[in-house]
């Protein structure tokens, strides 16, 4: 679980030589009551963790004034019982619920079983119910998943090649093709590219990488990523099932990947054996042939990011946990030391990020214009209650910018609303819910998403902007009434 680290700690850090002073850690005034396993961002503004006792989840709301450092927890319905997964794969889907499925443990870490179980989680509701496995997978697991863009569920079966996806509609799974897929799915994770395939890189059968394209149900190889970015595998097998009966081999780790707004992915590595230091590597599409993957810096003293967190700040650069409890940026060159503290990264609307529902990291610098989301259409008047559509472009941002690799998927790609009342300045966020697309950086294509406004919202003047990972777009007056 993930580990704590005091304000005195981080504080020291900045002292040590080659950390960066420009980024900030603040605490928030009120910490996850139970802890933060791992966290998810609602499309009503709102943050979910997973508490300390994996059955039970608590959401962060902002203060009147969007503050999130100054937020509330409140408890939420805990998951069915003899649910209780540790290492999990989840999503927000389009429609705003959370699905949970699998785990790599169940009671919360006491039994390694690979379940099978899902639930999903109705957000107005505030109610889970449990949801069928695909047939015949007696395990998931700690599994691969993304939501496409069309907004299926897509997830991979751990201890083989298998795939299936969810109708969130329906909560039917449906087996899909894995033809030309190198390995099995274990430890590996994957990263939504924009033209909707899926990139990994292998663990069991590294350095090689490897592309998935959903119309034709097929992988393909996308070159060696260079540096070796897995673990050593753990030694010996494990058994899991009713009986024992089923044997798992376990391949090794590797880091979380993140997509960057030029275009690249940023792949990290758990701690090769024999290396002195977890290594990293680039991808960049544009290039052809066998030249898409290069080497990257390697982590300082000694550290590695297997089985860690990162995310995109709004900055562009990548932040990632180090094992060592350090945290990194990546700009594209260089990886650069900035602070201590560990546990789940999560981008809120802020533009902060949120680390184990403990603290929240404010970096340097900003986000280009041309990254930000841009609104087209909206209603000029809104009703306290009633649901609007607005159109625009980029609302899903340009990245799922959040990643751990092969487990605690928390991807953000989409559009939040929120309502500033131009008298008071008190922010209001907007449940948002069945968005045209799933997508990442979509570009000019027309995209669009629902929003309710909420009965609490004040009346009068007010700025609606569309924020995606963190980014808002520029401010459109409407009159709440």
């Amino acid at each position: 679980m993930p580990k704590k680290v005091s304000l005195a700690v981080t504080l020291l850090m900045f002292t040590l030589s080659g950390v960066s002073l420009a980024q900030k850690i603040t605490q928030l005034e009120h910490p996850a009551p139970d802890g933060a396993i791992v966290e998810y961002l609602l499309t009503d503004g709102t943050i979910v963790v997973q508490g300390g006792q994996c059955s039970d989840y608590w959401k962060l709301t902002p203060d009147i004034n969007g503050s999130y450092i100054k937020g509330t927890w409140k408890q939420l319905a805990s998951l069915p019982s003899g649910y209780a997964p540790y290492a999990n794969t989840a999503a927000v889907l389009a429609d705003g619920r959370l699905l949970i499925s699998g785990g790599e443990y169940s009671n919360c870490g006491g039994q390694f079983t690979l379940t099978n179980q899902s639930a999903i989680y109705d957000p107005l509701k505030d109610k889970w119910t449990m949801v069928a496995p695909p047939k015949g997978w007696y395990d998931i697991g700690d599994s691969p998943s993304t939501v496409l863009p069309n907004g299926l569920f897509l997830v991979g079966r751990k201890t083989n090649k298998n795939m299936a996806t969810l109708d969130p509609t329906t909560l039917t799974w449906t087996e899909v093709g894995s033809k030309g897929k190198s390995d099995f799915n274990a430890e590996e994770g994957w990263t939504l590219m924009p033209d909707g395939t899926v990139l990994t890189y292998d663990v069991k059968n590294n350095p090689n990488s490897e592309i998935y394209t959903p119309s034709g149900q097929a992988w393909a190889t996308a070159g060696s990523t260079v540096a070796n970015l897995q673990g050593p595998p753990q030694e010996g097998c494990l058994h899991y099932g009713k009986n024992n009966q089923h044997i798992y081999c376990p391949p090794g780790e590797e880091g979380p990947a993140i997509l960057r707004p030029d275009g690249t992915v940023f792949a990290t590595g758990a701690l090769h054996q024999g290396a002195n230091a977890g290594h990293t590597a680039i991808y960049n599409p544009k290039k052809s042939g066998k030249d898409k993957w290069t080497a990257g810096p390697d982590f300082p003293n000694g550290d590695a990011a297997g089985d860690s967190s990162a995310a995109l700040l709004t900055n562009g650069n990548v932040l990632v946990v180090g094992n060592s409890g350090t945290m990194y940026e990546f700009n594209g060159k260089t990886l650069t030391a900035t602070a201590a503290d560990s546990g789940s990264l999560i981008v809120m609307p802020s533009g902060e990020v949120l680390i184990g529902g403990a603290a929240a990291y404010t970096s340097k610098g900003t986000y280009k214009s041309s990254w930000a989301p841009k609104i087209t259409s909206f209603p000029s008047t809104v009703t306290r209650g009633s649901t609007y559509k607005i159109s625009g472009q980029q609302f899903n941002g340009l990245s799922q910018a959040a990643s751990f690799g092969d487990e605690f998927e928390t991807a953000t790609n989409y559009p939040i609303v929120r309502i500033t009342n131009q008298s008071s300045g008190h922010v209001f966020y907007a449940r948002t819910h069945d968005h045209s697309t799933m997508g990442v950086a979509t570009g000019k294509t027309t995209v669009s998403t629902n929003f309710d406004v909420p009965e609490g919202a004040e009346t009068g003047a007010s700025s609606l902007e569309v924020v995606a990972n963190g980014i808002p777009s520029k401010a459109v007056s409407i009159t709440v009434e």
